[in-house]
């Protein structure tokens, strides 16, 4: 079993290569070309993916993210981390907490 590294505040997130991504109706969705797999990454999801093309902090994600939502960073980050937790199982983001 790979253990995958846990996802903190100061942890950088970027998107690992060999997705092809798509809008449909507002959404994003994905195919991950190494697993065959699709995901929905909805609309804030979608918004999330295009800001760690680069890799980013996960404190900058959710500034960023409260800036153009209206949401309370407690909340934010509950979700944002979640959110992240979920990619990363799936392997499709790299994460750094270094």
């Amino acid at each position: 079993m790979l253990i995958k590294e846990k996802i903190l505040l100061d942890s950088k997130v970027v998107q690992k290569p060999g997705n092809i991504v798509s809008d449909m109706d507002g959404e994003k969705v994905m195919l991950n070309i190494d697993n065959g797999n699709y995901y929905n990454l909805g609309e804030i999801g979608g918004v999330i993916w295009e800001m760690i093309k680069e890799p980013i902090s996960i404190e900058r994600l959710i500034y960023l993210l409260m800036e153009e939502f209206d949401v309370e960073k407690k909340d934010c980050e509950r979700h944002v981390i979640s959110f992240l937790t979920n990619l990363s199982s799936e392997s499709l983001i790299k994460v750094s907490n270094r």
